[in-house]
């Protein structure tokens, strides 16, 4: 049985990518933090490159997380809606609440993966 320390598992390494989840709660709080955003500021803010965040974006959008707003004549921003707020909220007790195991100590066999 080969073992991977957890440590490996739940940093962002250079080995290691952000799950779906992840991003899709990174870019909530880009746009909790920082309020209605540009698409570029969203890519840059939340570290997402273009033609994934969009997709990202729409899915969010499609499960009323956020909204897509107009401003002026051309500009699209970004906004997190009350929903995507809850989201975010839920996700923060969430982790509060898993036990948090010391660096190092704990193992999980990678067959569980």
């Amino acid at each position: 049985m080969i073992y991977i320390k957890l440590e490996e598992i739940s940093s962002r390494g250079v080995n290691m990518r952000r799950s779906k989840l992840e991003m899709y709660i990174d870019i909530l709080k880009v746009l909790a933090q920082r309020g209605p955003l540009k698409l570029t500021h969203i890519m840059y803010k939340a570290n997402v490159n273009c033609s994934v965040l969009k997709e990202y974006l729409d899915f969010l959008i499609e499960q009323e997380l956020v909204e897509e707003k107009t401003v002026g004549k051309k500009r699209i921003v970004y906004v997190v809606s009350e929903k995507g707020l809850k989201v975010l909220k839920y996700f923060r007790e969430l982790k509060v609440m898993l036990p948090v195991i010391e660096e190092g100590q704990a193992r999980i066999p990678a067959s569980l993966y």
